[in-house]
């Protein structure tokens, strides 16, 4: 483990998690150039062992391909351990299932590690300030979207469900404001799938990549849901665009 600090000013502290010690350093060095504080891990037990001990990050970046525990076992421990800070997987594996899984896993993203480190940075900011401010410039902070049974409470970004409280994490608190601030509208893949990524990024294979990806976070919001009401049904399908927060007639 290797921990540096910024005493000056307050900056983002990212978690780094990866076996390979050339990758990791080399990493870790343009996430400090970047402004970011790093503390970082040759292996997930360590670093599991770290965020448990109640060590805060705002974010983790973690190795798929890990020898002992993988990154998506190690993901697993993490949310069972109700650490809610946001994952972004980073693997040489492409193939659409690794990403779904990783999703379905709870992570809010995944890079290859052969896009630049340009890319890998937007994606951060995304999910470590541009969402967020995205929807918050929507309503005043602390304020409360109410839609029909539902509940949002954005300075937390905490939903209720007919009074019950349901997961979300910051991704699919995010889809779900977005679209119940736009009750009865069609809402495309594409628009839900910038909110989380950023204009003009595509995940998956092919240009209509991250319409599964948009499908596994819906699938996993849906069941977060009726987890609390078996009966929901508010998300619709509008098949070959996108969904839809359905208004009560």
């Amino acid at each position: 483990m290797n921990e540096v600090v910024e005493r000056q000013t307050y900056r983002p502290r990212v978690i780094l998690v990866d076996d390979d010690d050339l990758f990791r350093e080399s990493l870790e060095q343009n996430l400090l150039d970047a402004g970011f504080r790093v503390t970082q891990f040759g292996d997930a037990p360590s670093a599991l062992a770290y965020l448990i001990d109640g060590r805060e990050a705002e974010l983790i970046l973690l190795d798929w391909k890990m020898p002992g525990m993988n990154g998506i076992e190690a993901l697993r421990h993490i949310r069972d351990a109700d650490i809610e800070v946001p994952v972004i997987f980073l693997t040489v594996l492409s193939d659409q299932i690794y990403e779904e899984a990783a999703l379905m896993g709870g992570a809010v993203d995944f890079v290859e590690k052969s896009r630049s480190v340009s890319i890998l940075l937007k994606r951060i900011e995304l999910i470590l300030t541009g969402t967020k401010s995205q929807l918050n410039s929507e309503a005043e902070t602390g304020s409360v979207l109410k839609e029909g049974h539902l509940e949002l409470h954005l300075d937390t970004s905490r939903a209720f469900w007919r009074d019950s409280q349901v997961d979300l994490s910051l991704t699919e608190f995010t889809m779900v404001q977005y679209m119940a601030s736009r009750p009865g509208r069609d809402i495309r893949y594409r628009e839900l799938y910038d909110l989380v990524h950023g204009a003009g990024f595509i995940s998956g294979e092919g240009d209509q990549g991250f319409r599964a990806n948009v499908r596994t976070f819906i699938k996993r919001i849906r069941q977060k849901f009726r987890k609390v009401d078996g009966t929901f049904e508010k998300i619709e399908n509008y098949p070959g665009f996108g969904y839809r927060w359905r208004i009560d007639e």
